[in-house]
């Protein structure tokens, strides 16, 4: 499975040691030139700016061949607008993003989308994580999700504990 990745899950994902998780739940993971300077940046947590410094192999770096532009895209900043044409360029599984705008324009391009939680709650179905403690921690970062978004991840994984599949999965 190939995903290409804006700065934000990435970012949360590296803050909270969570991003070995990402070549366990996909093979390839692509991002453009603009998310990886994104990640460099002076406010960006120093860990996050550390591990970007020297990536992991599993991550490879590459520019789309056409970047989005235009007046109706001004509130998606540089890695969105690269990540987004590159997902579609590379018939990418999924695109690991989290803002709202960006979101909203992936899905009006055909593309799947998935956000930092979204990846979280996979790990935890596929038995990799404590959803839970997990969760907390990313709380406890500046990670913004309403606190109803939250109850349903834990509710639904709440669900999931309560009555695991029975066919031995």
């Amino acid at each position: 499975m190939l995903v290409v990745a804006d700065t934000s899950p990435l970012n949360y994902l590296v803050w909270i040691q969570q991003d070995t998780l990402l070549p366990i739940l996909y093979d390839r993971v692509v991002i453009p030139p603009a998310v990886y300077e994104e990640l460099q940046r002076p406010e960006t947590p120093h860990v996050v700016r550390q591990w970007v410094a020297h990536p992991p192999g599993w991550l490879t770096i590459q520019p789309p061949q056409q970047p989005l532009s235009g007046q109706l895209l001004l509130r998606l900043d540089d890695g969105e607008l690269e990540a987004i044409p590159l997902a579609r360029e590379l018939h990418a599984d999924r695109l690991l993003i989290d803002e709202r705008g960006g979101r909203r324009v992936a899905r009006a391009r055909g593309l799947i989308v998935i956000g930092t939680l979204g990846v979280l709650e996979t790990a935890a179905i596929r038995g990799l994580i404590d959803l839970p403690t997990v969760l907390a921690q990313l709380q406890a970062t500046t990670f913004y999700a309403s606190q109803r978004l939250y109850d349903e991840v834990l509710a639904r994984d709440a669900a999931r504990k309560a009555n695991p599949p029975t066919d031995g999965r």
